[in-house]
This record gives C-alpha cells, structure tokens and sequence, in this order.
C-alpha cells in the first residue's frame, strides 16, 4: 500500500510539474493475455497473464531546457501484473528504469538502473520484438543483468549520416573495482532500407571476500550479437547471429520444466531468422531459431514462432501467438513471452494491448 500511495503522490506531482519548467509525460501500457503451455512437468497450463507482448508499466520522463542546446532528462519506470495489480518485482518500486541525465549536441549521458545495449539491439531486430510466444528470448540469453542493470553510467551518441552508438558501464560496488561489475555497447547503421547493429555485452560474475566467506572468481560471461534488417514494401527480413561464451553467458530461465535437470552452456551459437509483414490492419511475424551448443554436453535446440498482432485503433492491439521449441540431448528450453518464462515446449498467446 506504501508504495501505491507513492506512486499516485508521484503522478500527482508529475501532473503539476509538467505546468512548470520541466516537461513531463506520464505513459504506459497495459498488456493481457490468455497463455496456455504444453510439453513441461508443470503443463498443461491455462492462465490469464499480464505483459505477454509487452511488459505491462507506468513511466514517468522528462525534460527540462537549460539552454545552449542542453536538457535535464529523467524517467522512472515500474511495472505491474495486470492478472493481480501487483508490482511485477517485490520491494521494489522502479524496477524497470530509474535514471538521470543529460542530452545535448554531443549526446546523452545518464546515471541509474537502464537497458543494456545488449537488449536495445534484440528488441529491435526480433520481428516480435522479444513478445508473445514467438519471441528470441526462447533460445537467447535475454534474461536478468542482460536486459538491464542497476548503478549504471551509459552514453548515447547522436546519430551522424546513419551511424549511432552506445556505451554502458555498470559499477559491481564491491571492494574490488572489477568484481561483479559489467559493461557493454553497440554500434548501428540505419538509412533506408537498412538498419545494421553490432552489440557487446561483459559481466564479471566474481563475488568478493568477505570476513566470513573466500572470494569467488568465475570466467567472464560474454555475448556478441550481430543483427540486420532490409524493408522492402510492406515485409522486412530479420537476421541475428549470437556468440555466448563464459559463465552465466546463456542461462536456461526455467530449469524446473523438465525431469531432466539441463545443463546451461557456457559456449554455444544462437541463429534467428525472421519476416514481419503489414498485413490488413495489422502486422504478420514470422521467426526460426537454433541454438547450437557447442560443449560436450551438445544440447542444441531449434524453435519457431508465429503471430498477428491487430489493430483496433492506434494505441489498441488484439494479438495471437504460438511457438514451439524442439530440444535435444537434454536441452530444457521453454517458450516463453515478454514477461515469463514458460514452463512447456509449446505456448499458445490470445491477448490485448493498449499503450497510453
């Protein structure tokens, strides 16, 4: 109740601020959706779940003029199960983005918890834009410190004849410097048709000594990922290509679906190949992915993906998905959507969306 009460406290006083200097806008969205999983220990399941294609949230951003071409700029961001009106993470109330920066003709630095280009780039490439049954999130590694981290400096370029690019840097706040801390970028191309981007992703998953624990070193865990797009008329090709190597580099998210316990791969190579479509007054998408393990335990995995997202007016969108996932050797991937896991190799997704 404390922090609902904080929430409302903070939009009121959003509300007022925006009559002021600083500009500020109050947005989010509302996702829900029927999911019905197979194939697992725990399916099949039915259920009604909230942020199937997009992470149900309310956000607040902002920006005030300082002049010479320099803004302040914030947003806070927290999300919410549209099934229980609960917060989606516990003790917590901007769990999703909390951060303060700058923006100018140079860029954009900012200070708080924030994406990690890593996640930017899938989102943009993945033709369900890592939603809904058919998301890339079923056999990439786009899961905890991956998508986002906390107590994080990043850098945005401006965007200079197509290019653009970013940095980020995450402080482990341990007693050594190097221990738990992460850091990533991307470097991107879009002009026309073609929309290129490079990202890189490196966490230190060491924990420090403490007076009643030995220290605890790990290898480093690193993803690369190589995407491209090409619109032509009303369909756009999607391509991704990973490379996952290291500790924690490509965790399985729900290693209780299947009786045999999977081992996570700490090499292994991830392939998307996708097509989105307008199609009536919605878009078609279409994915095939393979996860190519490449340790002795060889547990590969192919998966595929359809869906339709409709319509009904510009912020509201009706959308169905399925996807399946054919795992080998004891691999235990499930599909998943936006905001879950899954606990099956086949999901069904029946939804609604409203953005405001």
């Amino acid at each position: 109740m404390k922090n609902a009460a904080l929430i409302v406290t903070l939009a009121g006083a959003a509300a007022s601020a925006a009559q002021a200097q600083t500009q500020v806008q109050i947005y989010g969205i509302i996702d829900a959706a029927i999911v019905s999983e197979h194939g697992g220990m725990a399916s099949p399941s039915t259920k009604i779940t909230s942020g199937a294609a997009s992470a149900s949230r309310i956000g607040f951003r902002g920006t005030e003029d300082l002049g010479g071409g320099l803004s302040a700029i914030f947003n806070l961001e927290t999300g919410a199960k549209i099934d229980t009106g609960e917060l989606d993470a516990s003790n917590t109330i901007f769990n999703r983005q909390a951060w303060v920066g700058l923006k100018g003709h140079a860029g954009q630095v900012a200070l708080g918890r924030q994406y990690t280009p890593f996640h930017l780039a899938l989102v943009a490439f993945d033709p369900f834009g890592t939603g809904t049954a058919g998301t890339s999130k079923n056999l990439f590694p786009d899961s905890g410190t991956n998508v986002r981290t906390s107590n994080t400096i990043t850098y945005k370029s401006p965007k200079v004849r197509g290019f653009d690019g970013e940095l980020a840097y995450s402080v482990g706040e341990q007693s050594e410097a190097s221990t738990g801390r992460q850091f990533g970028g991307a470097i991107g191309y879009a002009d026309g048709p073609l929309a290129l981007r490079v990202a890189y992703n490196s966490k230190n998953s060491d924990v420090a000594a403490t007076a009643t624990a030995p220290a605890i070193s790990r290898a480093l865990g690193r993803n690369t990922l190589l995407a491209a797009a090409y619109q032509f008329g009303l369909f756009k090709l999607h391509a991704i290509y990973g490379i996952d190597k290291g500790y924690n580099s490509a965790p399985v998210t729900n290693l209780n679906a299947y009786a045999a316990r999977p081992t996570p791969s700490l090499d292994s190579r991830d392939i998307l190949l996708g097509l989105s479509a307008l199609l009536g007054p919605g878009k078609l998408m279409l994915s095939a992915q393979h996860k190519d393990d490449r340790t002795g335990f060889n547990q590969d995995a192919n998966a595929w993906g359809v869906g339709y997202m409709y319509d009904l007016s510009r912020r509201t969108s009706l959308y169905g998905a399925y996807g399946h996932i054919s795992n080998q050797n004891g691999a235990g991937y499930t599909v998943a959507n936006n905001t879950e896991s899954g606990t099956g190799n086949t999901g069904y997704n029946l939804g609604i969306r409203h953005t405001f």
